[in-house]
């Protein structure tokens, strides 16, 4: 007898803050299947993770970071809290937006935003097993056995 497995999580990170963002987050729920179940949390993903018993699928890392810096948290804060959710026991993918390399900000929110989701990425990627990057469609995976 095959058991029943747990449909895998879709943790959205994004706030409503204004019509084009619920455009776009209107957009990602048509092109996301029913595969998934779909858990909407901004700020503390390890308190939403933490009692799932499924694979979790968190998008976005980067607008997370957005929120964070926008409800007056620090980079201390931010890494401290995904060094806390990559000790969880679940199974969990992220997905973070490469901004770092692009044209330098002009501003010193926008340049903290980059340095942070800097250190971020490269938290997640010395402690998941398996990393890919994605351009124009096509992954390619730089880290892990495949």
């Amino acid at each position: 007898m095959k058991q029943a497995t747990l449909p895998p999580i879709y943790l959205a990170t994004t706030e409503f803050i204004d019509a084009g963002m619920k455009e776009r987050i209107e957009q990602h729920k048509l092109q996301r299947s029913e595969q998934f179940l779909t858990l909407e949390e901004p700020m503390n993903l390890v308190e939403a993770i933490r009692p799932l018993k499924t694979l979790v699928l968190v998008e976005c890392i980067s607008m997370w970071i957005n929120n964070m810096l926008h409800h007056g948290f620090t980079q201390r804060d931010i890494e401290a809290h995904i060094k806390t959710l990559l000790s969880l026991p679940q199974e969990i993918v992220f997905v973070l937006n490469d901004v770092g390399s692009g044209v330098i900000p002009d501003n010193a929110l926008a340049r903290e935003f980059v340095d942070i989701s800097g250190k971020v990425s490269q938290l997640l990627g010395q402690n998941c097993d398996k990393v890919f990057f994605c351009i124009a469609g096509i992954a390619t995976q730089i880290k892990g056995k495949k």
